[in-house]
């Protein structure tokens, strides 16, 4: 919750500034879009605020690197606490008499494993104790075992650092706070911070150092590149051949009434059907080979393309159609001439759609059954809780996605010129 308001804020301050700031004192942009004098609704004049773009990734950065303690980032989060405190308990005998005793604890951080305190017991009947616990975690010391008046005789802790204190309740001392069981036991919990540990989120450092590590010396038997070209090529095939299946049939669909009637009910059916959901069919059917895999990325593609390359023929103007059967084009020409130009646009959105779906498809195929590829990668680290690899499998399979879709736009906007225009 803090970290999402802290991103708000950042966000809406960020937006303040460039809006009002920064962009008052750079030059006024002269290019068509800002020559239009309606903007606001026009898809066409959205672009892309860059300034927007590296505040946020800044952001995101100072943020991961803020709560996990990294030496990268200038500010940092509260940390746990880490080092020795005391606190002292007040344990009540049966017959009434009370008597303090110390208990020193030792926090250290994850993963160490130091030895306890030295203390000396002590000469009353309430005896001293030496604790060690993790950072973050919560220790139940047992103070009893060692005292000379015992819980089951009646014995019981009525005060730490001088605060009353009763089953239920929880009072805080130095360093953190104190509470006790319903067996009347003691329970300590150290200051936390607002840093995360790094079995749940490392440090951006870590996950780099990681990177280098993999990227050199490979991990399962493959080096990263292998396991990031695998998963790319499985995505590649399935996707064309889906492609080459789903976009014949969507035209087939979108110009003949029997193909519409035919297919539409099994288009429609599949469509909705995640592909995960497929996965123990296809595995059933075609094994855990790249055969499987391949197909269950072709049968995420095709209902997609299918659908698109149906919805671009029917969007086609009619009047272009007219245009052309009254200057006496052929049906091949109007094909050729008018209706795949059209349709490309809706093909080319298609495509972007299910090459994300391909490349989300075939990392959660990996995970169930793979010899190597990105989502086995972060299958085996996960179950090793090696999470800065799990990180950084998550940060390579988003860097891709993304480059996969910027050169779909690149492409789309190389090809299909006419775009957006009537």
């Amino acid at each position: 919750m803090i970290i999402l308001l802290l991103y708000t804020s950042i966000f809406i301050a960020g937006f303040f500034l460039v809006r009002f700031g920064v962009k008052r004192l750079m030059q006024t942009r002269a290019d068509f879009t800002s020559l239009k004098t309606v903007t606001f609704g026009d898809e066409s004049a959205v672009r892309p605020d860059r300034w927007a773009s590296v505040i946020s990734v800044v952001t995101i950065f100072l943020l991961w690197g803020a709560f996990t303690g990294s030496k990268w980032a200038p500010i940092h989060a509260p940390a746990p606490f880490i080092g020795d405190t005391e606190l002292t308990y007040t344990l009540e005998a049966p017959d009434g008499s009370t008597d303090d005793a110390t208990i020193t604890l030792r926090v250290h951080k994850f993963g160490e494993d130091p030895a306890a305190p030295e203390v000396e017991l002590g000469t009353g009947f309430a005896k001293n104790d030496a604790e060690i616990v993790s950072a973050g975690r919560t220790k139940t010391v047992l103070f009893d075992k060692n005292d000379d008046a015992k819980r089951r005789d009646g014995a019981k802790v009525v005060a730490i650092d001088g605060q009353p204190i009763t089953i239920g309740e929880s009072v805080s001392f130095a360093e953190g706070s104190v509470s006790l069981t319903d067996k009347g036991a003691i329970q300590i919990t150290p200051s936390g911070g607002m840093q995360m540990e790094p079995i749940w989120l490392p440090p951006p450092e870590k996950v780099v150092s990681r990177f280098m590590e993999i990227s050199t010396k490979g991990y399962q038997g493959f080096n990263l590149w292998e396991h990031l070209g695998y998963s790319l090529f499985r995505v590649i095939v399935g996707f064309l051949l889906g492609a080459i299946v789903g976009i014949p049939l969507g035209y087939a669909m979108g110009l003949s009434n029997w193909f519409r009637g035919w297919f539409d009910p099994i288009v429609e059916f599949m469509r909705p059907v995640p592909p995960l959901a497929l996965i123990p069919l296809v595995i059933i059917w075609a094994g855990i080979g790249e055969v499987g895999k391949i197909i269950l990325l072709f049968l995420a593609a095709l209902w997609i393309m299918a659908i698109a390359a149906r919805a671009g023929v029917s969007g086609v103007n009619i009047t272009k159609v007219h245009a052309a059967y009254s200057l006496g084009a052929s049906k091949f020409q109007l094909m050729r001439h008018v209706i795949v130009p059209n349709s490309l646009p809706e093909i080319f959105t298609g495509a972007r759609v299910a090459m994300g779906v391909c490349w989300g498809t075939v990392v959660a195929a990996e995970l169930v059954a793979a010899e190597k590829g990105a989502g086995m990668m972060i299958m085996v680290a996960s179950r090793f809780q090696l999470t800065d690899i799990v990180i950084m499998g998550i940060i390579l399979i988003g860097i891709i996605g993304y480059g996969i879709d910027i050169l779909m736009r690149i492409a789309e906007k190389t090809l299909v010129p006419w775009k957006g225009r009537s």
